[in-house]
């Protein structure tokens, strides 16, 4: 489908491809398509293997029409050498081609893989940054071990290299995270790890974007080691967040600073603990995320979407770093006043994503009570809801929002929806109402009323091992046994009296 998507070829004059692409649109059935592509297959075949030498232009215009045979879903067992000859040429488009056919059709069994290195290899030591680029993206789509173990060294030296552009550095960065997620042996430690934190440092947007993200990588590896990220990462952050100026290599997106870059900061950073050590780095961290929680209640400075998922992406991502730290009251409450004036927004999106940290919220002792606040609203989310996901989501921030205080009231509102609620989530919801009514039971006769409830509401859902546990209870609880059998003996009579009556 895809294939059928792309549009004309255009710019460099590779009419015998358009026509191509065309004929395929054309035809009237899969039978024609088929034949017209056998067609072009036996053509091409026999040009590759004729007597005349072809020129760099009709090899890129073969090996583009095998490629779009190729995304038609049709198998190609032939073209390759003619695409690896496309790597050694000087022209763009040529060597562009030569890469798009390696990078999607080449195996890394191949007997042409030791050419294809060779290529690649040249290619990184051109003095054209165009070529090196090519060369960075085919070794990260190919992201096998053997071009790990093939470019371990070179790539890094890129990487750092002060005489490296900047497109070369972004493109650099992005293929040693994708060779790093293959082989996790070829990063180098020591003095290596120090220049790859600094590129946070870096005055190129898209190189600082890029090295966050491998820093990301890295860190998860080995948190220890790539410690030093976490001053730079606060540093930079507050430079996008806090300053009264735009930083001239940062950009405004829709009015919101750097929002992809800000976004991956506060990612890095939710790999450590606080910033104890250092008390000033904690201050900026801590100014910064009261800055986002400030931007998110000034009125929108534009009515577009864009506008408003930039800046709710960043707010979304400094609450996670606000929770993951839990030691601020004052922005662990902050941000869950926040998220509870999302909870009645009209984008759905907005009000899952808010009941969701919510949960989260819940479980820390500084904003416990704040989230409680927000119970009403909850639970007419649970009951409201058109979004089964969200009504989900509710269901568990209920849960963790129970506490002594409200927990007969959720436990009975979690019954009464009980009844009316998707199938999808009602086993989790009565596994989750058994234990609410255990944990929090301080009269065992409530605990028994919501068992049977339980079971009158839901019964098909009751697992073995709520019933396994109810009967533990009551028999090791003597002051509740009469009451248990009498409420049993009572619900069965209405049972019996109901079925003759029937």
């Amino acid at each position: 489908a895809s294939a059928r998507a792309m549009p004309a070829v255009r710019g460099d004059g590779m009419r015998g491809l358009a026509v191509f692409i065309s004929d395929i649109r054309n035809c009237k059935s899969k039978e024609a398509e088929i034949k017209r592509i056998n067609k072009e297959l036996a053509n091409i075949r026999s040009k590759f293997k004729g007597d005349k030498t072809l020129d760099g232009y009709q090899k890129k215009k073969y090996v583009c029409k095998l490629l779009f045979i190729f995304l038609l879903g049709h198998d190609i067992d032939f073209g390759h050498m003619e695409a690896v000859n496309l790597l050694s040429s000087n022209k763009y488009s040529e060597k562009q081609i030569g890469y798009l056919f390696i990078s999607v059709l080449v195996n890394t069994n191949s007997e042409l893989i030791k050419l294809i290195i060779q290529s690649i290899k040249n290619d990184l030591a051109s003095r054209n940054p165009i070529h090196v680029n090519l060369a960075l993206q085919c070794i990260a789509n190919i992201g096998s071990r053997e071009m790990a173990e093939a470019f371990g060294n070179d790539i890094p030296k890129l990487l750092v290299s002060g005489d490296t552009m900047d497109v070369v550095k972004q493109s650099a960065a992005l293929c040693l995270l994708r060779l790093f997620r293959t082989s996790q042996e070829i990063i180098p430690g020591g003095e290596w790890t120090s220049r790859i934190i600094h590129l946070l440092n870096d005055q190129h947007m898209g190189v600082v974007t890029a090295a966050t993200s491998l820093i990301d990588a890295l860190v998860k590896k080995n948190p220890e080691e790539y410690k030093g990220c976490v001053s730079l990462a606060v540093s930079r952050l507050s430079r996008i967040v806090t300053a009264s100026y735009t930083d001239l290599q940062d950009y405004t997106y829709y009015f919101v600073p750097a929002p992809w870059l800000s976004v991956k900061l506060l990612r890095l950073l939710q790999n450590y603990t606080p910033p104890a050590e250092d008390p000033g780095v904690r201050g900026r961290l801590n100014e910064c995320l009261e800055t986002i929680l400030n931007k998110a209640q000034e009125p929108p400075k534009s009515k577009k979407v864009q506008h408003s998922n930039a800046k709710n992406a960043v707010l979304f991502e400094a609450i996670s770093l606000i929770i993951h730290n839990d030691s601020e009251a004052n922005l662990l409450v902050r941000a869950c006043n926040q998220l509870g004036q999302f909870l009645s927004n009209r984008e759905t999106n907005l009000r899952y994503l808010a009941l969701e940290s919510m949960c989260h919220l819940a479980t820390s002792e500084f904003s416990h009570e704040a989230v409680k606040k927000h119970q009403e609203v909850v639970i007419l989310s649970m009951k409201m809801e058109k979004d089964v996901s969200v009504r989900q989501q509710a269901v568990d921030l209920l849960y963790a929002m129970c506490d002594k205080s409200n927990a007969e009231e959720i436990v009975q509102e979690m019954l009464n929806y009980l009844e009316t609620a998707d199938y999808s989530i009602r086993e989790e919801m009565v596994l989750k109402v058994a234990i609410l009514a255990e944990k929090y039971a301080t009269d065992y006769t409530w605990y028994v009323d919501v068992i049977l409830n339980l079971i009158r509401i839901a019964g098909d859902y009751v697992s073995e091992e709520v019933w396994y546990r109810v009967i533990q209870i009551v028999i090791n609880r003597d002051e509740v046994q009469g009451y248990a059998a009498k409420t049993v003996f009572e619900v069965s009579n209405q049972t019996v009296c109901y079925l003759l009556n029937c």
